[in-house]
């Protein structure tokens, strides 16, 4: 399964561009796509899924071109979770995932097959016979996971699929997705690094409807090695001090005072020393990097 995107523009009726002549290959495995929220991920994946035409450029699925009168055939080989999905609220759990499986054409006993796995994965077995309108943000959030991949599709895309799930929960939907993604490709959209951090090993940062960065999550820690640093000052006035001077990525309360994250392409003027690189930082870093050039 390949996915290709060449030269992609999205411009809306209020001359709004969302996405910029974004060019893309999305290989094999889980590719993140990194970006604060109005970055142009969610209209990216609207195009990706058929539901949006680009107004210039071409997409292809397996090599199948987006608009030459296969998209029925390019819509079968997809899974897709949006940002918002409204599931019908007077089903049940069960009973919305079996309509679900119906509409695609899933044979009932593989449908009711499928739905008891991924229930279980999701650790949603005992809410089965819920309605679906009592069940919290990110319990909606699991079952619309489910719904995307009950037909088990060659590209999943899935948008924001960790939000509103608690620690315990956003590891095993990202297990989850990892485990899926052998044979498959997922493009996982999120604002969350640690997300990315934990299931990607290539990614695409995105901003303005632009790609700051494609590649691997290697080079993109490669990229901020040696301008990540580390203060310890005493308080929190003198934590803003650094604040006001530098860009900083975090600072965290210790016994002795206070840390603060600074990045910078050489040694800041105070008291520190170089750190481990981590995504986020390494993320900070490109977006500052971007804004001052």
């Amino acid at each position: 399964m390949s996915v290709k995107i060449k030269d992609v523009t999205v411009t809306f009726k209020n001359q709004v561009r969302a996405v910029d002549h974004v060019s893309l290959e999305i290989p094999h495995g889980v590719y993140g796509l990194l970006g604060e929220n109005g970055a142009g991920k969610t209209t990216l994946m609207r195009v990706l899924t058929t539901v949006l035409t680009p107004s210039e450029g071409e997409v292809y699925l397996d090599g199948i071109r987006y608009g030459s009168g296969k998209d029925e055939a390019i819509r079968r080989k997809i899974g897709y979770l949006p940002q918002e999905l409204n599931l019908y609220p007077g089903l049940s759990v069960q009973d919305c995932l079996e309509y679900l499986g119906e509409l695609s054409g899933l044979p009932k006993a593989e449908c009711k097959k499928r739905i008891r796995y991924y229930l279980e994965k999701t650790g949603l077995m005992k809410h089965r016979k819920k309605k679906m309108r009592q069940l919290s943000g990110g319990m909606k959030r699991r079952v619309g996971l489910i719904q995307a991949l009950l037909n088990e599709p060659e590209f999943l895309i899935v948008d924001e699929p960790t939000t509103g799930l608690d620690p315990e929960e956003r590891v095993r939907i990202r297990n989850l997705l990892v485990d899926f993604s052998e044979g498959r490709t997922i493009l996982f959209s999120t604002h969350v690094v640690e997300d990315i951090a934990a299931t990607c090993s290539r990614l695409a940062v995105m901003r303005k409807g632009t790609f700051l960065y494609t590649g691997t999550v290697q080079d993109l820690l490669s990229h901020a090695k040696g301008k990540i640093w580390t203060a310890h000052v005493k308080d929190e006035m003198q934590a803003r001090e650094l604040e006001r001077r530098y860009r900083t990525a975090s600072k965290q309360y210790t016994e002795e005072g206070m840390t603060v994250k600074i990045l910078s392409s050489t040694r800041p003027e105070v008291l520190c020393e170089q750190t481990k690189v981590t995504l986020e930082d390494a993320y900070l870093y490109l977006m500052a990097e971007k804004e001052q050039g």
